[in-house]
C-alpha cells in the first residue's frame, strides 16, 4: 500500500504561527524532507520534534523526486517543509507534488503561513482577484515580463530580496508609471514588520534614502481598466459651446 506525502507550511517569522496540526504531522511521519536541514533543525528542536530529516532543495529536487516517490510507493509517510512558508510557493515542492500525482501517491497540503497573503491584504489594494508573480527573472526575460505586466489589470504580487528591491521598484516605475499605487511589506510577522504604501515613485524615493532589510513582498496595483476610467462624452462640445 502506498504511503502519503504531507506538505506542511512553517512560520515565515513568528514561531507562534506554527499550527498544532503541523506539529502533530511532523512528529508522526517517518521522514521530513527539508529545504535546509540546519534551518529546519532549529524549528523542529523548538517544538520537540525528533523525526529524521533529509535535504530536499531546488538543487537536488529533480534527481531526488524519483527516489522519494519510490519510497512513498513502498509505504513511507513523509512531510515536506521549506525554510519558511508553504512549500511550492517560490520554494521547492511543485516537482515532487507533480511526481506523486503521476504515480498515484496521495498528497495532502496543510493550510498555514505564506508571506504574500498577509502582504496583499495589508496593502489596501484590491485583493478579490490578483496575480502572484513570485520573483521576477533576474536577467533573461525580465524586461519582456515587465512589459507584459504593464497591461495587467489585476493587483500584482512579487517577492524580492532587499539588495534588489530598489532596482525593481525603479524598473516597475519606469514601465508602469511612477504614479502607480504600490506597497512594500517587509519582515512579515517578525519583530520589525513594516508596511510602506504610496506610489512607485514615492517608494523609490523612500528606499533610496532608507536601505531595506529582511524578506520583502511588493504589491502593485493593476492598470485601471477602460471601463473604470470615466470619460466625459460631452467634452468635445464644451469648448465649442464656450465660443458661442
Amino acid at each position: 500500500m502506498a504511503g502519503k506525502l504531507y506538505i506542511v507550511p512553517t512560520p515565515v517569522g513568528n514561531l507562534s504561527d506554527m499550527t498544532p496540526r503541523a506539529i502533530e504531522v511532523l512528529s508522526s511521519v517517518d521522514l521530513i524532507l527539508a529545504e535546509d536541514t540546519r534551518t529546519s533543525g532549529v524549528l523542529l528542536k523548538h517544538f520537540g520534534i525528533t523525526t529524521p530529516t533529509r535535504s530536499h532543495h531546488k538543487f537536488n529536487e529533480h534527481e531526488a523526486a524519483a527516489g522519494v516517490v519510490e519510497q512513498l510507493l513502498g509505504g513511507a509517510v513523509m512531510a515536506l517543509i521549506s525554510d519558511a512558508g508553504t512549500p511550492g510557493i517560490s520554494d521547492p515542492g511543485f516537482l515532487l507534488s507533480r511526481e506523486c500525482r503521476r504515480h498515484g501517491v496521495e498528497v495532502e497540503t496543510l493550510p498555514g503561513a505564506t508571506a504574500f497573503v498577509p502582504a496583499l491584504v495589508n496593502s489596501g489594494l484590491p485583493c478579490d482577484r490578483f496575480v502572484f508573480e513570485g520573483f521576477l527573472p533576474q536577467k533573461k526575460g525580465r524586461q519582456s515580463r515587465l512589459d507584459l505586466l504593464k497591461e495587467q489589470e489585476l493587483t500584482m504580487v512579487f517577492y524580492e530580496s532587499p539588495v534588489r528591491l530598489l532596482k525593481t521598484l525603479q524598473q516597475l516605475a519606469q514601465v508602469m508609471g511612477s504614479d502607480r499605487e504600490a506597497s512594500v511589506v517587509r519582515e512579515i510577522s517578525k519583530l520589525h514588520n513594516t508596511t510602506h504604501n504610496g506610489t512607485l515613485g514615492e517608494l523609490v524615493d523612500y528606499f533610496t534614502a532608507n536601505a531595506p532589510r529582511g524578506e520583502i513582498v511588493i504589491v502593485v496595483a493593476g492598470r485601471p481598466s477602460e471601463a473604470a476610467v470615466k470619460v466625459d462624452k460631452y467634452a468635445a462640445f464644451k469648448g465649442k459651446q464656450a465660443k458661442v
